[in-house]
């Protein structure tokens, strides 16, 4: 039998695979599309039994080739750019696409874990997993919400497992590839590497400068929760997966920036010293996300707790301390 990480070679899908890989389990074939071929850098650590395209994946599974051979499936891939406008791309390749895989595994009785996104709330103040709060700002986060939908339609009838896990922010290893859409603590270690600052906005939407909040989760987290699941078959459901705090990007800025100092031997700097030597630099709020942006973000962990989850989170001054040591090595 196999387990099947679509995305496979993607950010939070290469986490998994690796973090499959260090329980014995190595019957994987990894789905994706490498058309960006330098991704494929993320799998050169892990052990899979395969590696499928996308195209050729999805048009095999709903031709039967997977039939009965199938443990999970780990649906990972998806457009996560928020800025693309192709919505007839975006919802091919966000809801038809895991719409199929959705039906695949409520018919052979398999194990669905899928990532959703709380790009679901949009401009909303709640986090909680219900319709009420949700109102996403832009196609990609419109094609995670109506997959939901769905998702909540299935679940009273589904015969087996089904997962949704609304990913806020998520940094560390195994990112490189994203660039632009790649998380603030990997643009922060570059650029104090190549410039020797880092910039974050001024302020916006009430905010003083690098004050916005955001739920920043470490991926090491993130690849736990979905395997403490898979583990746990009888839990269904669509849940938040964020730490439960808010920290400020100024939080995130300080964190990468000592972390990175303390690489070179040098002192760790508060906040204020760092702005005034000019290490941290405040620049306008871009016109471009006006009225799409998330100012706050902070998960309601109230669900997942329900469901047994009693790991800990790491905070932002953990998570980066780990993910710039991660980076030293790597880039």
């Amino acid at each position: 039998m196999y387990t099947i990480v679509t995305g496979a070679a993607g950010f939070i899908g290469a986490n998994i695979v690796k973090s499959l890989n260090e329980r014995g389990v190595n019957r994987i074939i990894a789905v994706d599309n490498l058309s960006r071929a330098d991704k494929f850098r993320n799998l050169v650590d892990c052990d899979i039994a395969d590696y499928i395209d996308k195209v050729e994946f999805r048009e095999r599974l709903l031709a039967g080739y997977f039939d009965g051979d199938v443990e999970a499936i780990f649906h990972e891939g998806a457009c996560s750019d928020t800025m693309e406008t192709d919505g007839r791309y975006m919802m091919d390749n966000n809801y038809r696409y895991s719409l199929d895989l959705l039906d695949w595994c409520l018919d052979q009785e398999v194990q669905f874990l899928y990532a959703s996104s709380a790009a679901t709330y949009g401009g909303s103040s709640v986090f909680k997993e219900e319709r009420q709060y949700e109102a996403p700002l832009n196609v990609y986060g419109y094609s995670k919400f109506l997959f939901d939908q769905i998702v909540r339609k299935r679940l009273p009838e589904a015969s087996s497992q089904v997962v949704g896990f609304r990913y806020f922010n998520v940094y560390g290893p195994r990112e490189n590839h994203k660039g632009r859409m790649a998380s603030v603590a990997w643009h922060h270690f570059n650029q104090c590497r190549a410039e020797g600052k880092v910039k974050l906005f001024e302020g916006s939407h009430g905010y003083g400068p690098g004050e916005q909040q955001r739920d920043f989760v470490y991926v090491g987290d993130v690849a736990k929760v979905n395997i403490w699941f898979l583990d746990h078959p009888r839990q269904s459901g669509i849940f938040n997966l964020g730490t439960g705090r808010a920290q400020s990007f100024n939080d995130v800025a300080v964190a990468a920036v000592n972390s990175t100092r303390a690489l070179s031997g040098e002192a760790e700097l508060p906040l204020d010293s760092l702005v005034k030597q000019g290490i941290i630099e405040y620049v306008p709020f871009p016109e471009a996300l006006i009225g799409k942006y998330q100012a706050f973000t902070q998960a309601d962990l109230g669900r997942l707790r329900a469901a047994g989850y009693k790991d800990e989170f790491a905070t932002v001054e953990e998570g980066v301390r780990q993910y710039v040591a991660w980076l030293a090595e790597h880039v």
